[in-house]
């Protein structure tokens, strides 16, 4: 009997499948952080990394916020493609959480505008030096070019 699902790939496709799944960061050990309120990850390159839970668009997507007693219960799935929450019936991938993807691309670009509103004493400070030194620069208008004759 034939599964409707399965799809027909020639050997090269899945070498380069198998390459490519290789040479992505993989997740050896997950943590929820309640002291921090963010997930910290451990890949098997030796990078570790602690990511807020309110940048990540997958929780934000809840009906409610989650608890730290839902967060605090994780899996590594996958073969440490994604970080899973049971008691949220969640996956994280992990390899976006160490590119800096925490979300769709509109998630990405609302997370962009809202961080660079942000003000803080060194901006301020940052933009008041900058207005010494007479602001930002003009643009130069486009060089005309001379006529063919």
């Amino acid at each position: 009997m034939e599964n409707a699902n399965m799809v027909d790939i020639s050997r090269e496709q899945f070498e380069a499948a198998t390459r490519a799944a290789q040479a992505s960061p993989v997740a050896v050990a997950a943590r929820y952080s309640r002291t921090h309120h963010k997930l910290e990850v451990a890949f098997a390159n030796g990078v570790s990394i602690a990511v807020p839970i309110a940048l990540i668009q997958d929780f934000q997507m809840l009906e409610k916020p989650p608890t730290a007693a839902q967060l605090s219960e994780l899996e590594i799935w996958g073969g440490g493609q994604s970080v899973f929450f049971p008691r949220l019936d969640l996956l994280v991938w992990a390899p976006g959480l160490l590119q800096g993807v925490y979300g769709s691309k509109a998630w990405m670009r609302e997370l962009a505008r809202a961080m660079g509103s942000v003000t803080s004493p060194a901006k301020a400070a940052a933009a008041r030096a900058n207005g010494r030194k007479g602001g930002r620069p003009r643009k130069k208008p486009p060089a005309l070019c001379a006529p063919h004759t």
